[in-house]
């Protein structure tokens, strides 16, 4: 199976698989009804292609409550209970502080500055810099 776009289920969040990882861009508007098909979405992305990684970049969201924490919170216990491991990226300090100042904690999540990194720490696809291009590795 390729990688590529897998669905946008009927909100319109694209789940993109990468190798063995998944990829979720999440909009700087997630609403409860958009959240739990996301979930959904998700887990079902992760039983079909089988994939042991899950990548959610929030670097659109500007704003972090309560509910988004637990959504983040529910999806990674989710996709552990299906054998993968969810990684949060690109974090903006401001959320960061605020998910502090929550009491937040995000059991079973991992974070990263980027998506590139969060994919890297999953072991997921190989990614060739141009270092080893020039020795003719890639």
């Amino acid at each position: 199976m390729s990688d590529g776009f897998l669905s946008a289920g009927t909100g319109a969040v694209p789940v993109l698989k990468l190798g063995d990882v998944l990829l979720v861009t999440l909009p700087g508007d997630l609403h409860d009804g958009l959240a739990e098909q996301l979930q959904q979405d998700i887990g079902e992305a992760i039983v079909r292609h089988r994939v042991g990684g899950v990548v959610i970049d929030i670097s659109g969201v500007e704003i972090v409550d309560s509910f988004l924490g637990r959504v983040l919170a529910e999806i990674a216990a989710g996709a552990r209970l299906l054998a993968a491991r969810t990684v949060v990226a690109g974090m903006r300090p401001a959320v960061a502080l605020t998910l502090v100042e929550l009491g937040l904690t995000l059991p079973g999540l991992r974070t990263a500055l980027s998506a590139g990194a969060a994919v890297e720490l999953l072991g997921g696809p190989d990614v060739v810099r141009p270092a080893d291009r020039r020795r003719g590795d890639g």
